[in-house]
């Protein structure tokens, strides 16, 4: 089964008369992970709450919006201090 895999589709939808609630629409795929990515599924690859790098990446992009913060600090300060020609 997971050599060929699998495909469940639904749909969900709770309605009072005419008018409707909720839509709940779901799609499953069941498959290998190489028939995955011979059909360009592979989101796991870069998700990082998936990864083993997680907290890497999560410090490596506190440090960078750090230094952007600095940055824009640095840059607003010269332009304030430039002299009007």
């Amino acid at each position: 089964m997971l050599d060929k895999g699998i495909v469940i589709a639904g749909d969900i939808s709770v309605s009072v008369g005419s008018t409707e609630l909720l839509s709940i629409r779901i799609r499953l795929i069941i498959s290998s992970v190489d028939k995955a990515r011979e059909i360009g599924i592979n989101w796991w690859e870069s998700d990082p709450y998936l990864s083993s790098r997680t907290n890497e990446l999560l410090e490596t992009n506190q440090q960078l919006q750090t230094r952007l913060e600095t940055l824009e600090a640095e840059l607003k300060a010269l332009r304030s201090a430039a002299p009007v020609a």
